[in-house]
């Protein structure tokens, strides 16, 4: 896959240095906060829920897909008209046609914003429910915090054999552990999906190596390691803890569900066409076989929608097609299979887009309004959240910040986002700062 850079000229595993704190809100009560996330943890007749997340680098526009302005000026407005949805009276942008066509099982939240306009700052923002550290460099007194995909692995682990956090095809700048520690990065599955020949690195056994064998050769490691361990007296670090690493891994490689996750040939043709047959398409298919089969988040990671100049005529191309096809087709599959109430799917990028179109015919950063598609786990369908003013400058009802998003996707996991957390250096500090609930999210 090609390298997306933003226009801040980084590439996404970069970090950009501002990050600026949302306005504070008012958290539940605990008897609401605890009624809810007993009904959150209840919603798929108990069993765990798992997360897809779809991350679109660089911040997908408002306008052109879920929030369109059709009485605005047509600076504003931009080139599209808008379809209907499957609920009526609520309306999108000519892109997303198809997820139109099944809104009745997502909620659209049109009103989350926050204050930094940098890729990175925003990117970590949305990605932990905490914003930038600032100044950033400063060793011990800075805590960037854990993404949430890192905080579900490092509350849940490994479960039979298959890593609890996964990211395709690359991981995103923030979606790392941080002062987790390395176990809870994602396993990355990178390659190309549509491919015929393709195959995940790493996870099965070299050509001529039997699983007896492979059990013998392990067996033997695992001693000379011990030897050296004792005659060094090597200290470990529960950072770098490599056993704990080459265990996941062994893990991984043994595990007859995860091979078999990994295997998409062996999906029904007629489903990998409902997907789209692109790499992006797959993506999404592969993510649905991978919480199948119990991973516990999927971040499936797509670059590319920095989109300051052309942006009328990418949203025209594939890349919408795209999207709209395959994550219509992920929402519709999981119902259909039974898995929606116990599957969170997010759709989001780290802001929306300017209102006003700039001379090179694109938008440019604009983190006080944007839209986030989320659906499953008990969300209700059909169900627009929040407003933004007539021209779509400002959430202007029922706003939200990225701690209550945060907050709400952790109760919607079964993790209290209220808890508190010690970074390496035994500095307490709490996962979401003062995050409250989305309550449209859970009635």
């Amino acid at each position: 896959m090609a390298t997306h850079r933003n226009c801040d000229g980084h590439l996404r595993r970069d970090f950009i240095q501002l990050g600026l704190r949302g306005a504070m809100g008012m958290g539940l009560g605990m008897c609401d906060l605890l009624r809810l996330k007993a009904a959150a943890e209840n919603a798929g007749g108990g069993k765990p829920v798992n997360c897809i997340m779809i991350w679109l680098d660089g911040g997908p526009s408002h306008f052109e897909t879920f929030d369109p302005k059709p009485d605005a000026p047509a600076d504003i407005r931009g080139v599209f008209k808008t379809v209907p949805t499957k609920v009526a009276g609520v309306h999108f942008s000519e892109p997303v046609t198809k997820l139109a066509g099944v809104f009745d099982k997502f909620t659209v939240v049109r009103s989350i914003c926050h204050k930094d306009p940098n890729h990175g700052g925003g990117n970590h923002y949305m990605m932990t429910g905490a914003p930038t550290p600032v100044p950033v460099g400063c060793g011990a007194f800075v805590t960037f915090h854990p993404s949430m995909g890192s905080m579900v692995s490092h509350t849940r682990g490994v479960r039979g054999g298959i890593p609890p956090y996964m990211a395709t095809p690359s991981n995103t700048r923030s979606g790392g552990p941080n002062f987790l520690g390395g176990e809870h990065a994602p396993f990355v599955v990178s390659g190309y999906p549509n491919s015929d020949a393709f195959r995940v690195s790493d996870v099965v056994l070299p050509g001529g190596i039997a699983e007896g064998r492979m059990q013998g050769r392990r067996a033997l490691r695992g001693a000379l390691d011990r030897m050296k361990r004792f005659n060094d007296r090597v200290t470990e670090d529960p950072a770098v803890e490599f056993d704990r690493f080459y265990e996941q891994g062994f893990d991984l490689v043994t595990s007859a569900r995860a091979q078999e996750a990994f295997d998409i040939g062996k999906e029904d043709v007629k489903v990998r066409e409902r997907y789209g047959r692109t790499d992006m398409g797959q993506r999404f298919l592969l993510a649905r076989r991978l919480v199948e089969v119990g991973v516990s988040w999927v971040t499936v990671n797509w670059g590319g929608w920095d989109h300051h100049g052309g942006l009328a005529d990418a949203y025209k191309g594939d890349m919408l097609k795209t999207l709209d096809q395959g994550v219509a087709a992920l929402i519709e599959d999981l119902a259909e299979r039974g898995m929606l109430e116990t599957t969170l799917v997010l759709l989001l990028g780290e802001f929306g887009r300017t209102p006003k179109i700039n001379p090179g015919g694109g938008r440019d950063h604009w983190p006080h309004a944007m839209s986030v598609l989320m659906a499953g786990a008990g969300i209700p369908g059909g169900q627009i959240v929040g407003a933004t003013d007539a021209r779509g400058y400002y959430a202007a009802e029922d706003v939200y910040r990225p701690e209550d998003f945060a907050a709400s996707v952790y109760t919607k996991m079964g993790i209290d986002p209220h808890q508190k957390l010690e970074t390496a250096v035994g500095r307490p500090v709490s996962l979401v700062n003062d995050g409250r609930l989305i309550r449209e999210l859970f009635v």
